[in-house]
């Protein structure tokens, strides 16, 4: 039996079933990452200046992958014009671009996430709270662990724009890292920048990890187009034609997504 408007529109919609049902499940996605938006929002807005962390994140490894989907997102277009255009190999040479683009943002993406594990904010028992990297780069470490372990001090490489002390921004203007020794009874509390740290890095894990599942599995129906999916081409073109930019307007989500997720957690 064959499924009828896989390839030819529509009467009631003057869509093939394929458009009809990547725009309705585009639709809830669109609920989904407007819920988080909007909680994320409120948080904000709800929290204190002085508890709201600012400058954590890297930015320029932030635009780099801003830039990386973009140009994913013309090659996912160009892939299907050539598809159009009857030129194979050029769909196979874009859609290859495309999926490299894809897993290189997912590398990034968990290049910085580690740099966050490592990365830690101390808050000391005298009100003095600084940012750094703990000597060994030790991952999930606690204050409850020091203390299990034995351990009576810390070497810490304190950031030096976020080093403070008081109302004081110490090695702020010579821009290096200043190593001090932080004994373990004048922590108050020793969290890494994962979601227990604050509401912030909650709702930063959150957000950026479930839209690098989305990079996934799009990079994952990409790559399936590209390689045994594409023996369609030679069987039925058109209805491959319509998979290929199916795929395409789901990738084309993700990057929306992300051109709003860069500015809102990175920049503002």
């Amino acid at each position: 039996m064959d499924i009828p408007y896989t390839s030819k529109p529509r009467p009631d919609t003057g869509l093939y079933n394929a458009k009809v049902g990547i725009w309705l499940f585009l639709a809830s996605e669109v609920m989904l990452f407007g819920a988080l938006f909007s909680s994320y929002i409120l948080l904000r807005v709800g929290a204190l200046e002085e508890n709201w962390p600012h400058g954590l994140l890297n930015i320029p490894i932030g635009t780099f992958n801003t830039a990386v989907l973009i140009i994913s997102s013309v090659t996912v277009v160009m892939a299907w014009a050539s598809l159009k255009m009857k030129q194979f190999g050029r769909f196979k040479i874009f859609q290859a671009i495309t999926v490299l683009c894809a897993l290189a943002f997912l590398g990034i993406k968990s290049f910085e996430y580690k740099d966050k594990f490592t990365h830690y904010e101390v808050w000391k028992t005298d009100g003095t709270r600084m940012t750094g990297h703990i000597e060994g780069n030790p991952m999930f470490l606690t204050k409850a662990k020091l203390v299990a372990a034995g351990k009576d001090k810390i070497e810490f490489l304190a950031d030096p724009h976020h080093y403070s002390e008081g109302k004081l921004k110490i090695g702020a203007q010579s821009g290096e890292h200043k190593h001090v020794e932080i004994a373990i009874g004048d922590i108050k509390r020793l969290s890494a920048f994962v979601p227990a740290h604050s509401t912030y890095f909650a709702i930063y894990f959150t957000l950026t990890a479930l839209h690098a599942l989305h990079v996934l599995g799009g990079a994952i129906v990409i790559g399936f187009l590209f390689g045994p999916g594409s023996k369609m081409w030679h069987t039925d073109p058109d209805r491959f034609t319509n998979r290929v930019e199916v795929a395409g307007l789901f990738w084309h989500f993700v990057d929306l997504v992300w051109i709003f997720l860069f500015p809102v957690l990175y920049l503002l």
